[in-house]
Parts: C-alpha cells; structure tokens; sequence
C-alpha cells in the first residue's frame, strides 16, 4: 500500500508541476476549446454539445482549475519572495487537497529543473509573532489567490483577509510556516504566507 500511495503522490506532483509549465496553447483544456490562452474558461464552450462533457471531464477537472489558476496569477505578480511564497502557498494546497508528500513535491521539482531551495524564506516576518502565531486583524493580499475549497481564483490582488486571533502555522512546506485566513468578500479560507500579506 505504502508504494501504491507514493507512486500516486508522485504522479500528482509531477502532474501539477508538469501542467504549471506547460504554456496554455498546449494544454488539451485549450486544444479543446475550453480554456483560452490567458488559462480563462471560455465562456462559449458548450456543455451540451456531443462530446464536451466527456472533454470537460476529462480536461477540466477541479485539478486542471487548481493547476490553471495557480499559473494565471503567478504569470501576474513580480518576481521576487512574493512569486515563491504563493508557489509554496499553492504546492501546500495540492499537498493537503491529495495527500502528496512534501518528499515527492521535492522530487517532482528536481526533475523538472526547480529548486526547492529557492522556496526558503528570508522575506517578511513583521507580522509574525514570537510564538510563530500570525498578528490577527485585517490585511490585503499581494497577488491573487486560490480559494481552498473550490480551487477557484477568487481573490484578487490587494483584496482584504481577516487573520484570527490565535492563527498559529496549519503546516509547512519547504521551510515556509503556512497560515489559514478568511477572504473577507466571500466568508471563504485561504491558505496564505507571511510573505504575501501587507497592512
């Protein structure tokens, strides 16, 4: 059983970095007609013509959302810690949403040319209290975000999220603590880093 699930884990991982760098043109969701090539779902795909629902189901599962979305709002935001502390935000979220390992996460991102390394925190601390818990009150986000739940890019730059009062790390991946925080529009849970919140 332990083989089986790291092998899974491991297509996952390789599934999820393989589709963050693969250009939208060259997606089979875009060859399909149901992204365009910003990682948008077309709004004229038809559902109910033969055969798109089997393309959607195929193509366009609430993974390709995840992978897509987490791809459209790194392209927007600059380089630099925030672009890595989203990364290492998105990869937790594949980690908790399918059970990959932070192991397989790693070797999925050595194959593929990234280093894990660069995901190592040296940013923002200012709002990090001693006992790692997040200062709570109202902050914006630095770039767009996913929402946990649905996998849907619901929460636009510099939108406001509420952090609680006892807001201690959920987990960790690659050194960077990984809080939870209510998108204030919609009542819904956010995975953030330190790094990619501002007063």
């Amino acid at each position: 059983m332990g083989i089986i699930k790291s092998s899974v884990d491991l297509l996952y991982t390789f599934r999820f970095l393989k589709l963050l760098v693969t250009p939208f043109e060259d997606t089979d969701a875009y060859k399909a007609g149901i992204i365009d090539a910003e990682g948008q779902r077309r709004k004229d795909f038809d559902m109910n013509k033969e055969g798109n629902k089997e393309l959607w189901s195929n193509y366009y599962t609430s993974f390709h959302r995840l992978v897509y979305n987490v791809k459209r709002f790194m392209t927007n935001i600059p380089g630099g810690k925030s672009r890595i502390a989203t990364y290492a935000a998105a990869l937790y979220l594949i980690r908790e949403k399918y059970g990959v390992s932070e192991k397989d996460i790693q070797k999925g991102m050595l194959k593929l040319g990234v280093d894990p390394l660069d995901l190592l925190s040296e940013g923002n601390h200012w709002f990090v209290l001693e006992d790692k818990r997040l200062s709570p009150g109202v902050y914006k986000v630095k770039s767009a975000k996913i929402l946990n739940k649905t996998f849907e890019e619901k929460v636009n730059r510099f939108d406001k999220i509420r952090v609680e009062l006892d807001s201690y790390p959920v987990g960790s991946i690659f050194g960077l603590d990984i809080y939870e925080a209510t998108h204030m529009s919609t009542g819904q849970k956010i995975y953030i880093t330190a790094e990619e919140i501002l007063k």
